[in-house]
């Protein structure tokens, strides 16, 4: 048997997700590349944890610059590989 079309005759469409348009996002800011992916809680994390290195590094928050440098760069780059990959494997 064929399932018929859901109710409201409305058949849902899936959206090419470019892995550059992700990657890049990601890259300007930290987690959009998560969001446009389809993954908000990833998304959340990643730029919370980028936005305390951020913070850091300004002195709001009394962390050794060193360590904020390290943190916020390795999220920023974790950030632009998963926004880049996940996409790829969502295209």
């Amino acid at each position: 048997m064929i399932p018929g079309p859901p109710p409201g005759g409305v058949v849902p469409m899936t959206r090419y997700r470019s892995p550059v348009v992700s990657g890049v996002a990601s890259a300007v800011i930290p987690g959009l590349g998560q969001l446009i992916n389809g993954e908000g809680d990833k998304a959340l994390g990643v730029f919370a944890v980028w936005g305390i290195a951020g913070l850091s590094l300004i002195g709001a928050i009394p962390v050794v610059g060193t360590v904020a440098w390290a943190v916020g760069g390795a999220t920023w780059l974790y950030g632009v590989a998963d926004g880049y990959f996940t996409g790829k494997k969502k295209s």
